[in-house]
């Protein structure tokens, strides 16, 4: 395959602009979302070049109050300047102020009049994993600080806060103020970002395939290119009806993250970040809590989250990483019975459980005896059987069952795959269900063990009512393989 030849100037202006429009037409669905949502203090219009504020004006999101939020947007073609002091410290091309310089500049006059505000670096630039001060940013949150701030003067914290305050011009003290408001979005690859805003639409009930995100980007580059600097709610409802985008309802998000950051959770309406108290190197590692945390302490923030939504909010979005039995938990979170309508990606498709069905699949279903007491346990085994593993663990941890009730798709063995979208996943999750009410009508506890998609354990967890109290383990794959995770009421 021929290289493909360096791009052009006007090839990369022409790129830059797009990525530009990009982060813009993201603001507009933080609009449409927020609105729709009844958020507290919802975004009410997008500036884009908006006149007035500084340096800060690529993309500007407008609030009934502050905290307003300004972006400033930078795209490179390559990945030969990291964000660093180097980067952020040089004078322009032409001789003029560096980028922190003119940040510190617009900061200065955004917040004369005492209005707190959140600055945003939007670019394609990787941090510089070397630089004294970037290095030490939260990947869950984009900032620099706590822990640009820690240090004395002499170390080398100390010493990057000096030179970054006297290139703003600013006092150590007020760097620490500037940087506890400016959010670095780094290493937002074109790729990456449109995947990122495919997943919003879709949260948004927009069409998310990638020509649905090349028209609200080029919607946003036509506005702008009629004057056009401050895009309203009105206007961006009005083109998504004539784009034709309405796909379904605009969802609350709600973040539940334990295997690895969640890039939507600085759009989420609550985020619950457990990735760091969860025990593990990587997100195939990270299987159970790291204590002192617990599955306990979990299971109280899960099912704390309904009331961290905005009032009203019925119809929601779940985004995030997270295992099977988190999964089942967020779906008894918000119960079919609450009138919720639950939502998660997944193979990029939209899932949700208002999807309708025509009729309940009834699951294939065999038993397998036990003989240790009164209690049931039940292995959903759609993706993997994991029946040998169950019994097991059954027996080696004299777990008080009568038997076991492995259950799978319609006449199949469990094969990844075999439920193949939201319909099959709501009329799977209703026929599981409904035959889990016959056989446990005289059982006082079930142990229900998982191998599905994550959707499905979700929908399962939507539905799971008139049934008996149920203990949901997860599978650790060490030690004992599972671990009794939430107790819950049905």
């Amino acid at each position: 395959m021929e290289p493909l030849p360096a791009p052009g100037p006007t090839s990369v202006r022409t790129t830059g602009d797009y990525y530009q429009w990009l982060t813009a037409w993201e603001a507009c669905l933080t609009l449409l979302r927020e609105n729709a949502a009844r958020s507290h203090n919802p975004v009410r219009s997008v500036g884009v070049e908006l006149d007035g504020v500084g340096n800060l004006d690529d993309v500007v999101q407008l609030r009934d109050a502050a905290p307003h939020t300004y972006k400033q947007v930078k795209y490179t073609v390559d990945s030969s300047t990291p964000v660093n002091e180097e980067y952020l410290t040089k004078p322009s091309p032409s001789g003029g102020p560096s980028v922190l310089k003119k940040i510190a500049k617009a900061w200065r006059k955004l917040t004369a009049d005492g209005d707190c505000v959140e600055l945003v670096l939007v670019t394609n630039r990787a941090p510089d994993p070397d630089d004294d001060l970037v290095s030490v940013r939260d990947a869950r949150t984009g900032f620099l600080m706590p822990k640009a701030g820690e240090g004395g003067a002499n170390s080398k914290l100390g010493q990057a806060r000096a030179r970054w305050a006297q290139d703003a011009d600013l006092t150590e003290a007020e760097l620490g103020e500037l940087l506890s408001v400016l959010r670095f979005d780094l290493a937002q690859d074109m790729v990456r970002f449109q995947e990122h805003l495919q997943l919003l639409m879709a949260v948004t009930g927009l069409r998310h395939d990638e020509r649905a995100v090349t028209a609200g980007a080029n919607w946003v580059a036509e506005k702008v290119r009629e004057g056009r600097r401050k895009l309203t709610l009105e206007m961006v409802r009005s083109a998504v009806d004539t784009l034709d985008l309405k796909a379904g309802p605009a969802r609350a998000v709600l973040s539940i993250a334990t295997l690895k950051p969640d890039l939507l959770a600085p759009d989420a309406d609550h985020a619950l970040d457990w990735v760091d108290r969860f025990d593990g190197d990587s997100d195939y590692t990270k299987r159970r809590p790291l204590p002192p945390n617990t599955w306990e302490q979990l299971q109280r923030d899960i099912e704390a989250t309904p009331g961290r939504l905005p009032v009203g909010s019925t119809a929601v979005s779940i985004t995030g990483s997270i295992r099977l039995a988190p999964a089942f938990l967020a779906g008894t979170a918000f119960r079919m019975v609450t009138g919720a309508d639950v939502a998660v990606m997944q193979r990029g498709q939209l899932w949700s459980t208002s999807n309708p069905y025509d009729t309940a699949l009834a699951p294939g279903a065999e038993e397998h005896p036990v003989d240790q007491g009164d209690e049931l346990a039940v292995a959903i085994a759609i993706a993997t059987d994991p029946t040998k593993d169950v019994m097991t663990y059954l027996r080696e941890q004299h777990v008080p069952v009568s038997k076991l009730i492995v259950l799978t798709t319609p006449g199949g063995p469990a094969k990844d795959g075999s439920v193949p979208d939201s319909t099959a996943a709501n009329a799977l999750a209703v026929g599981i269900r409904d035959h889990l009410r016959g056989v446990t009508r005289p059982v006082r506890r079930m142990h229900l063990f998982l191998a599905c998609p994550m959707g499905l354990s979700l929908f399962l967890g939507h539905r799971w009512n008139r049934l008996c109290q149920t203990v949901v383990y997860e599978d650790i794959k060490v030690d004992e393989a599972y671990e009794p995770a939430f107790t819950i009421e049905a």
